[in-house]
């Protein structure tokens, strides 16, 4: 069992999707959920961590059961409030004791937080069923956004942790790929397939800020052809930075690996 002050610094960090960058979280949110669920197979899902389920409303309306964890009891508050009929533990993953085996098992945006990311992935693989798919995201440190970063100034180096990294999303370490591969392969893992999700120009703020201020409906020289008909130019955006992730991982805002046990 871990010390507990680990779980009082997981609650300690003030972020969620709800109340910073609200436009951007929901639509990337969106596609992660997205991506998972074009990668997964079968009918269970364990959600490793699940936070305030925003993502798992989206998994909860596809597949037939959905478990989900996490270590921050006011989070998950409000994950049972959005979600009554979905069944919820509080605990950080290392402490984690189900006797449950999933089809598949979610790790979203976790191992950049955890002290120890090999082990994680370990405990996490423990839980699925011979076959079964383990889904990992993290944030990428070589996102477009990022090497523009650095050759502002802005970043040092594209692998930094900003202040808003450590401070108000907790993060202890970066991932690109290559980086991501070495946990697994660590973790006595394989990799069925990796890829990235999302392609970001910008920062976090700047891309809400764009996507609640853009030019989507006025046309003209905006988006769009100019005597084009009306179209939603915003959702044609983000479905197409989506696609462009695919064929462009490392440029991504998210990038994954699919573990097949």
């Amino acid at each position: 069992m871990i010390d507990n002050t680990e779980k009082l610094r997981q609650e300690q960090f003030p972020y969620s999707r709800r109340e910073y960058f609200a436009e951007y979280n929901g639509v990337l949110g969106y596609y992660e959920a997205l991506s998972c669920i074009e990668n997964a197979h079968g009918n269970t899902l364990l959600d490793l961590a699940c936070g305030d389920g925003v993502i798992t409303e989206i998994f909860a309306k596809h597949f037939k059961r959905v478990v989900g964890v996490d270590a921050s009891g006011k989070h998950l508050a409000d994950a049972k409030k959005r979600l009554p009929d979905v069944e919820f533990h509080e605990s950080l993953i290392e402490d984690l004791n189900l006797t449950e085996k999933f089809d598949n098992v979610f790790l979203l945006n976790l191992l950049e937080h955890v002290v120890d990311p090999v082990a994680i992935l370990q405990k996490s693989a423990s839980f699925l069923k011979d076959n079964g798919t383990l889904i990992v995201h993290v944030p990428n440190a070589h996102a477009i956004n990022r090497k523009i970063a650095v050759l502002m100034g802005t970043l040092q180096h594209c692998e930094e942790l900003s202040p808003y990294d450590i401070n108000v999303v907790g993060h202890r370490r970066s991932y690109i790929l290559q980086s991501l591969k070495e946990d697994v392969i660590k973790a006595g893992l394989k990799i069925k397939k990796t890829g990235g999700i999302f392609f970001k120009i910008l920062s976090f703020a700047q891309m809400n800020w764009f996507l609640e201020k853009g030019l989507w409906k006025e046309g003209g020289f905006g988006w769009g052809r100019v005597g084009e008909e009306n179209k939603d130019w915003k959702s044609l955006f983000c479905k197409a930075c989506y696609e462009i992730g695919k064929e462009r991982p490392e440029d991504c805002n998210l990038i994954y690996a699919c573990i097949q046990t």
